[in-house]
């Protein structure tokens, strides 16, 4: 019931219960009595939000000594118990709420209700639809809570799934690391004790063996990185520390400038800046990270890049630097995979390719409210 409707209520019950009791009693003055009778069962609809017990007790009263003055009970004043009976059904534990009805019991067993108007059906009247809203109430409020735990159980068994399945990751992770690395390893230490320790080595044979030890080192490395995400995202997920966003985009900058970017990091803001969508904010912060990961490892001491132009309901993230640009078969590798699935999540995109005039350009165009597809 919205906030005022409680007090709407017991406005339009008590004018359609005095109006009615005026008419009823027109021929047993005085009518004034009658309407108080008629409003004083009705107005306690007005508190059934703060005192819904309180006020179904007040109700009850009212109608009662209505009765034994001899005032019969108006349309009006019958919706009354129903309504706080309900309400106190709904809102208080059986136990407190079934003892409401008693009055009614009562009031329909004494001899005094056989003399006034109705007699015993009036009583039993009002005593049967104490009772049934009582019961609908409280079968609505175990209803509620039925389903309220039911929602919690499967929250909780989602995040017992979810904890299993971050574990799991986790665990495989660890062993990919434990023996997938070492074997690697020891293809390349192998490759190596073998061109440096075999005498008379065709040319041929030495360069097939260097480059085994470059391919599994270079191996290594990309799982590595891989793994690190991996451990990265688990770690994250883990954590109380929020996810990254583009206000720590200064420190990621400075991070890449201390791991050996030479050439300097810059970056370039364009247009009103504007607050994003969370999901949109880590997606760009990932994709400048992984960018400049990339810089790092194939554009050492190259200069780079960063910039961010908000337009309209786009964000335009690019990152460029002045190295060697693309290799001959660019855009195949995991880093740029992941930098277009990320964006695909939020419903954006990225391109990579050659920078104009020299160099590599990673470009993402992201909505600024994310997808809402």
């Amino acid at each position: 019931m919205r906030r005022g409707g409680p007090a709407a209520l017991a406005v339009a019950l008590g004018a359609v219960a005095a109006t009615e009791a005026v008419w009823r009693a027109f021929d047993r003055p005085p009518l004034a009595l009658a309407a108080l009778v008629a409003l004083a069962g009705v107005a306690p609809v007005a508190l059934v939000r703060l005192w819904p017990a309180a006020a179904a007790l007040l109700s009850a009263a009212a109608t009662l000594s209505g009765l034994l003055v001899s005032y019969p009970v108006t349309v009006a004043g019958a919706c009354a118990p129903a309504v706080l009976y309900a309400a106190a059904g709904y809102r208080r534990p059986l136990r407190i709420a079934a003892p409401l009805v008693l009055p009614f019991v009562v009031y329909a067993a004494v001899p005094v209700a056989l003399d006034r108007p109705g007699g015993r059906p009036v009583a039993l009247v009002l005593l049967a639809i104490a009772a049934l809203a009582t019961a609908a109430g409280a079968a609505r409020r175990q209803r509620d809570e039925h389903r309220r735990h039911r929602a919690a159980e499967e929250s909780a068994a989602a995040s017992l799934l979810e904890f299993a399945a971050r574990g799991e990751r986790a665990r495989i992770v660890r062993e990919l690391h434990d023996v997938v690395a070492h074997h690697i390893t020891m293809i390349a230490l192998q490759a190596e004790a073998a061109r440096l320790a075999t005498p008379g080595l065709p040319p041929d044979g030495a360069r097939r063996l260097t480059a085994i030890g470059d391919t599994a080192r270079t191996a290594l490395t990309e799982m590595r990185r891989l793994l690190g995400v991996l451990r990265e995202d688990v770690d994250a997920d883990s954590g109380l520390e929020p996810q990254p966003g583009l206000h720590q985009l200064n420190t990621l900058l400075d991070e890449a400038r201390d791991a050996g970017l030479g050439g300097g990091v810059r970056l370039i803001v364009s247009g009103a800046v504007q607050s994003l969508d969370p999901g949109v904010e880590l997606a760009a912060y990932r994709i400048v990270q992984e960018a400049l990961t990339n810089a790092r490892r194939h554009a050492v001491g190259a200069a780079v890049d960063v910039e961010l132009r908000y337009h309209g309901e786009e964000l335009v993230v690019r990152v460029y630097d002045n190295g060697p640009g693309p290799a001959p078969q660019p855009g195949h590798g995991h880093g740029l995979t992941g930098m277009r699935e990320r964006a695909a999540v939020v419903g954006g995109q990225v391109t990579a390719g050659a920078a104009p005039g020299c160099g590599f350009l990673v470009e993402a165009v992201l909505p600024t409210k994310g997808d809402t597809g």
